[in-house]
């Protein structure tokens, strides 16, 4: 039995721009929520206008952050913006925002604001450090939170400066962790009818993804850049190959048994410097120098035969971003689809649950500015005369 969606009916009012925010009410409605963007007049989310490249004016960068939105503009500095921002805060479930601490409260559109008008809300605060601390009034993106997350410090070659993901991870770790308070207290409220205050900064949201370097630094020791290397498995990295680069993962004894065989290297078994997992951590250098002279010889499309198919050793090639995207098994997973939208083809990436006795996925294009201005306000209840007041009133922004 199919259950639809397993947010269905719930509604989310997100006030947020660029990826944080974003992020997290895509994760809602991948999952059936209602997700009513609420965007500046005019302007829109920031990321609207992230590129290039863009696709007849608009993003494909915002594409991937907010298919099944709906889009309201409203002019939160007019009252009668303000006043219908309650109207929809009051119907809602979930209420997103990711100003700087105090903006909101400026704004009208604080927790305790918007209780007075839904006391069960779910509300969600997401900002860079925090509502609290000496650091919470400062700015801060990703690039800064990688930095003093202390990912930076462990990203790159041992000899090279600090190394950015290239990705925005801390972003879209913090997407997460939102979705994922959200969803809780969306159960909590199911079982108490209360809802709650739902509070992180960017840098308490990445620290937790420390693991294996916090636990070295738990004990005294300070983790370093290691390029591709693991600090406490070998091989577990990257190598050349003939025409690109390959990762070998040999997590325990019995893996790089078979893949010295399969390399045709069954001598390096008998070394003693590289014995135990331990042993080869110590002589990583080595280990590579050994490894990297065999692994040149061949093709990563040769190699992935002989130790993947044949062998059974995980190992995967490094793929391009398209290659990433587009390939037998993303294919076979219907992991990249497409939409057809405003004259175009907008791609979509999947996201990756798949239940049983549940949908998801979504069904609906990113949306234009201002999109749905006049349609979430009818299904509010707002008659056609009262809509055009606001419009007139310039709530939506000029015409």
């Amino acid at each position: 039995m199919n259950d639809g969606h397993v947010l269905d009916g719930v509604t989310v009012l997100d006030l947020s721009t660029f990826v944080t925010g974003g992020f997290c009410s895509l994760m809602l409605a991948n999952q059936g929520a209602d997700v009513i963007k609420v965007e500046r007049p005019g302007v829109g989310d920031d990321n609207r206008h992230s590129g290039p490249p863009f696709v007849d004016g608009e993003s494909p960068y915002f594409w991937t952050v907010n298919y099944d939105k709906r889009s309201v503009e409203l002019n939160l500095k007019k009252p009668e913006g303000l006043a219908a921002l309650y109207d929809l805060a009051e119907e809602a479930d979930v209420f997103i925002q990711n100003y700087r601490p105090g903006t909101a409260e400026k704004l009208g559109v604080a927790y305790d604001d918007i209780r007075e008008v839904n006391d069960d809300v779910v509300y969600c605060a997401i900002s860079a450090f925090g509502q609290t601390g000496p650091w919470s009034q400062r700015p801060g993106y990703d690039l800064l939170i990688q930095g003093m997350s202390g990912i930076m410090s462990v990203t790159g070659e041992p000899d090279g400066q600090p190394v950015k993901v290239g990705l925005p991870q801390t972003d879209l770790i913090t997407a997460m962790w939102s979705a994922f308070g959200i969803m809780g207290a969306l159960y909590r409220r199911a079982r108490t009818g209360e809802g709650d205050y739902v509070e992180l900064g960017m840098l308490d949201a990445t620290l937790p993804w420390l693991t294996k370097q916090a636990g070295k630094a738990f004990v005294g020791e300070e983790p370093e850049r290691m390029g591709t290397k693991d600090p406490v498995l070998a091989p577990y990295q990257t190598f050349e190959t003939a025409d690109g680069h390959i990762n070998v993962a040999c997590l325990n004894q019995k893996l790089w048994t078979q893949f010295c065989d399969a390399i045709g290297r069954p001598d390096l078994l008998e070394d003693d410097r590289f014995e135990t997992n331990a042993d080869r951590v110590e002589q990583m250098d080595e280990l590579e120098a050994e490894l990297e002279a065999e692994l040149r010889e061949r093709t990563t499309e040769a190699w992935m035969d002989a130790l993947v198919e044949e062998a059974g050793i995980p190992a995967g090639p490094v793929y391009s971003v398209d290659d990433a995207l587009h390939n037998e098994q993303t294919d076979a997973r219907g992991v990249v689809t497409e939409m057809e939208a405003r004259g175009k083809t907008i791609p979509v990436i999947e996201h990756p649950l798949n239940y049983e006795d549940s949908e998801s996925g979504f069904e609906s294009p990113p949306p234009e500015l201002g999109e749905h201005n006049r349609e979430v306000f009818e299904q509010l209840g707002y008659s056609a005369d009262e809509i055009d007041e606001l419009a007139d009133a310039g709530v939506f922004g000029e015409d």
